[in-house]
């Protein structure tokens, strides 16, 4: 009784642990996909002739 009353204490703790770690690596991925969205929305000019891109800047 008592050794399945420590291996589920040890369970909880792993469990802590692992779901720790998941939320700074999705923090981290969170971060990283703010930055590559960040540096790709630059004040980017129309483009000045054409028929695409005067009116609405378009990113592909």
């Amino acid at each position: 009784m008592v050794g399945a009353y420590v291996a589920n204490k040890q369970a909880g703790a792993a469990q802590e642990v692992q779901l720790a770690v998941l939320k700074k690596a999705m923090d981290m991925q969170g971060a990283g996909a703010i930055s590559l969205l960040n540096s790709l929305t630059g004040n980017l000019p129309l483009a000045t002739s054409g028929s695409v891109g005067t009116q609405l800047n378009l990113l592909a």
